[in-house]
């Protein structure tokens, strides 16, 4: 008599389930789809009658192997990349696809290719944040039938040939160089302006004039070389310029005494 009230208990207790908060119970009956159960305690009819399959909502981290492209600019390059999606509807996940993992980081794999070969080098390496922008797109918009989500999908290396690093690195040695000789050429051209309005202005001022030639001599002796300085004064320059404008203007032939 016990034994045949003991066993519809134990049968009963049989069916309780229970779910964590980051799981959800998608729950067939006899085959077909009734519902999503959890989190928390629920029961299923035993026996076989109803049977569940597990989804983890959580957020899933994938590595995308490195795959072997060739750029727009027929350049071939190994990229590899991570993958960040969560199942945002488990009814679709279990329906739809048989293994949503694997499939998802499929469909990964195929847009980072095409994608990598939509682009030139150079934009591949100076443009992720596009580029990531444009995978997480693309491969949003194949997995949605599938109620998946994808939150991030970012190239995590980018390899290029050896000959090509030394191709690049010589192109950015040159146009650092380029740079450099644009801003010394600035700097001489913004001094000589500078050093034609001093002039201007010290012609019209002997005394200036003076103190410059001063301060030159006593910035030689200061370097402590054997540098030898000979100072003319200053009415001789003047008196030599007056004098060659003297003679150019007299007519040739005439005497310094007429």
């Amino acid at each position: 008599m016990i034994f045949f009230i003991i066993i519809p208990i134990v049968i009963l207790l049989s069916g309780l389930r229970i779910a964590q908060e980051y799981e959800r119970a998608v729950v067939f009956r006899l085959g077909r789809y009734t519902g999503i159960r959890g989190p928390g305690i629920y029961w299923l009819i035993p026996l076989g009658i109803e049977w569940q399959s597990l989804i983890d909502i959580r957020t899933i981290t994938l590595p995308v192997e490195q795959q072997e492209t060739i750029t727009r600019d027929s350049v071939t390059v190994k990229v590899n990349a991570v993958l960040w999606f969560k199942v945002s509807d488990p009814e679709k996940a279990v329906i739809s696809v048989e293994n949503y993992p694997v499939a998802t980081q499929q469909v990964a794999l195929t847009a980072l290719r095409n994608i990598i070969g939509q682009h030139q080098l150079d934009e591949v390496l100076k443009e992720r944040d596009k580029i990531n922008d444009l995978l997480k797109t693309n491969v949003n918009a194949a997995t949605a039938p599938w109620g998946i989500t994808i939150e991030l999908l970012e190239m995590k290396d980018v390899e290029i040939p050896q000959d090509m690093q030394k191709v690049m690195a010589m192109e950015a040695e040159a146009t650092r160089e380029k740079r450099a000789r644009i801003i010394k050429a600035e700097a001489e051209l913004e001094a000589s302006v500078k050093l034609a309005e001093a002039s201007q202005k010290m012609i019209g001022n002997p005394a200036a004039l003076e103190l410059r030639r001063m301060q030159m001599v006593s910035e030689v002796g200061a370097e402590n070389n054997s540098t030898t300085v000979i100072m003319i004064p200053a009415d001789f320059v003047h008196l030599a310029q007056n004098l060659t404008q003297y003679l150019s203007a007299k007519p040739p032939g005439a005497s310094l005494t007429n």
